[in-house]
């Protein structure tokens, strides 16, 4: 430990607490993590704080554009996954999963991360199993603030039928507390900050609207406290302190615009204050509330759903005005299909984006991206027929030292996802004997 690092010793030997947290005036700020916070993480000799995320996209995948033609670590980038080219070396394609529940898109969203090989069998019936990333925030959410976060760019919608007449449930959230008890995603990034970081306790209108006419903003509150702590710190600490609340602040101000333009430009859409009209806008904001969530240790396990499954989003910006949806039951025509690819190029680039953040973030001699454990895929393959079969599947990251990437793995005894949750599990030294439909773990990679 250095000099200065001991100098922060408060009188109670002990170094700053990785878990403080500054309050005022109802506010809190969860500090980042600091080589001042313990002795062995400032002298980089502490455990990496693994953290687990899945990042779901709808609607299957144009496959000819998405699966490389060779396997092994001489593997060409295909067009989907050309964005991710800079992260090649963290990533790990894997080909010949099966969904255990395949029946059209609520199997596809229901089994994800549950594994289940069937679920309810009308829209009241809602059953599937426990989540995968739930298993984990039971162990890692003892060390943390909030267990876990389930996120989307989409509203949630927990009633009614969606799909082959069954719940909604099963298209709009992955995550799942218990067999009958699935979790709401949140879609709202005003939401979301309040969540992290508090508020006045109420999240109604005419609470939102004095909010905006005040002058100060949440941090303001805890400033003191934080300056104070800011001169008793390294240089290195100081930068980062500095960044943290920097980005703090500017997703505030960038929340409180939206909800502005929002107010004023479209009074008529009923559409919850806080969610930015530009989809890459909501996508950005959405992203830096995850890394400060992780960067922060408010939470390791985040389930984002870029959107839900029978999407009918259209994409504009990358001259795709169809409807995702529809345009996914393409019938394998191959302008329809090219088009299909272009939405899923898009997804992978801004999931680069995404992880490009991450890699900017240092801990220790690694970076956040580094301790990560991160699941990108979809819960079909072609979409056309639903398709089950041969799942896209990336893992990426550094899963805190166990995670070594650049390499397509092909697996042709068809193992399926909660296969690949068994060995997650062992990852994350939290191993157990089954999950939904498991047979047994992957074979070590």
């Amino acid at each position: 430990m250095t000099k200065k690092a001991r100098s922060l010793i408060f009188g109670t030997g002990k170094a700053i607490s990785r878990r403080t947290i500054l309050r005022g005036a109802g506010a809190a700020l969860a500090l980042p993590l600091l080589d001042a916070m313990t002795p062995a993480f400032a002298l980089g000799s502490s455990a990496p704080i693994h953290r687990f995320q899945t990042v779901y996209v709808p609607n299957g995948m144009a496959m000819d554009y998405w699966l490389p033609t060779t396997v092994g670590r001489d593997f060409e980038l295909t067009p989907i996954l050309q964005p991710l080219a800079a992260y090649k070396e963290k990533m790990l394609v894997l080909s010949g999963l099966k969904a255990n529940w395949n029946i059209a898109h609520a199997g596809a969203g229901g089994s994800f991360l549950t594994g289940v090989t069937h679920g309810g069998r009308n829209e009241v019936e809602i059953l599937a199993d426990v989540s995968v990333d739930q298993l984990l925030a039971r162990h890692l959410g003892k060390e943390t603030q909030l267990s876990s976060l389930e996120l989307s760019m989409d509203a949630p919608a927990l009633a009614g039928a969606c799909t082959a007449n069954l719940s909604c449930v099963y298209t709009h959230t992955l995550s799942w507390r218990s067999p009958t008890e699935p979790l709401p995603t949140e879609h709202n990034p005003r939401a979301v900050f309040e969540r992290l970081f508090g508020d006045s306790g109420s999240t109604a209108r005419d609470a939102r609207e004095i909010r905006l006419r005040q002058q100060s903003s949440i941090l303001d509150a805890v400033m003191d406290k934080l300056s104070g702590l800011e001169s008793s710190l390294g240089a290195a600490d100081r930068h980062l302190m500095g960044s943290y609340t920097e980005s703090v602040r500017n997703i505030e101000r960038r929340i409180q615009k939206a909800e502005e333009q929002i107010d004023l430009e479209l009074p008529e859409i009923e559409q919850p204050a806080g969610v930015p009209v530009e989809f890459e806008d909501h996508m950005e904001i959405m992203q830096d509330l995850q890394v400060l969530a992780l960067q922060s240790d408010l939470t390791r396990v985040i389930t984002f759903m870029m959107s839900k499954e029978q999407s009918a989003r259209p994409y504009p910006q990358i001259e795709v005005p169809d409807a995702h949806h529809p345009l996914s039951h393409h019938n394998n025509n191959p302008q329809m299909v090219e088009k299909m690819s272009r939405i899923n190029t898009y997804h992978t680039t801004l999931f680069a984006r995404y992880l490009d953040k991450l890699a900017a973030i240092q801990e220790g001699d690694r970076t956040l991206l580094d301790n990560m454990t991160i699941l990108y895929g979809a819960g079909i393959s072609n979409s056309t027929i639903h398709s089950g079969d041969n799942l896209p599947v990336l893992l990426v990251g550094g899963g805190a030292g166990w995670l070594y990437g650049g390499e397509h793995i092909q697996y042709l005894h068809q193992p399926t996802m909660a296969d690949l949750h068994l060995t997650l599990m062992d990852r994350f030294k939290f191993p157990i004997d089954r999950i939904g439909g498991s047979t047994e773990p992957l074979p070590i990679f």
